[in-house]
């Protein structure tokens, strides 16, 4: 047998193997990233980019748990919003929540994360940078001065700009003592309507924290006389 055959032969033969083992292992590869960006898509709204509510919250708590005491959590809801899809369309109102989504991610920076729970809403947990000696108060509401401008910023559509308002409730831990996700939710949702349409972000008491809830909604929450009736 020639000498190159015989050296040919077994290079062939582990080329062949290596390829049949390659096949599988790539189709595994493959189905390995579909099933990732499958399970990406579901964790997030596929309309604002906003996590949904229990990745949210999932990742809300671990960042709480971390950083106790310069974070805080947000709850936004747009302003007479079914008044803008009845006047302007759903496609409009579709383009106005993708743009509040956008700008709560910009707002909430990589080390935020920022939810939406349902129709309007959304909630955001961020951390507020402060620079040493600085007063985080102080530093926390210029962050949510910034974030109400940003959330009144007419949005641009095809058929021209698009007037958008929303109303903010916050919760600071490290003011309030607790660090759980659902009552500092709760408390900011308190703070949220107390100042509803009124154009100014509103913090929680401790007070606000022992808001009762029906069904997992705060007592007295616009609805909470439906879901009261049907529990």
């Amino acid at each position: 047998m020639d000498p190159v055959t015989r050296v040919a032969t077994p290079i062939g033969q582990r080329a062949l193997i290596i390829t049949t083992l390659a096949v599988p292992l790539t189709g595994w590869t493959i189905h390995a990233l579909t099933l990732h960006r499958r399970l990406a898509a579901e964790r997030r709204d596929p309309l604002t980019g906003a996590q949904r509510r229990a990745a949210f919250e999932r990742r809300a708590q671990r960042l709480l748990a971390r950083h106790q005491q310069d974070s805080l959590v947000c709850l936004i809801d747009l302003d007479n919003f079914k008044g803008l899809n009845d006047t302007h369309g759903h496609a409009a109102g579709d383009v106005a929540l993708a743009a509040t989504g956008e700008r709560l991610a910009r707002w909430a920076g990589p080390q935020g994360v920022v939810g939406r729970l349902g129709g309007d809403e959304f909630a955001v947990a961020t951390r507020v940078s402060t620079q040493a000696g600085a007063d985080t108060q102080a530093g926390m509401e210029q962050r949510l001065t910034e974030l109400m401008g940003a959330l009144h910023e007419p949005v641009p559509t095809e058929a021209g700009p698009l007037a958008v308002a929303a109303s903010v409730g916050t919760a600071v831990p490290d003011y309030l003592g607790i660090h759980a996700l659902p009552a500092l939710l709760r408390g900011a949702d308190v703070s949220m309507y107390r100042t509803k349409h009124s154009g100014q972000y509103g913090w929680a008491e401790i007070e606000d924290l022992q808001a009762p809830t029906v069904n997992g909604r705060r007592a007295g929450r616009p609805g909470t006389a439906l879901l009261e009736r049907a529990a």
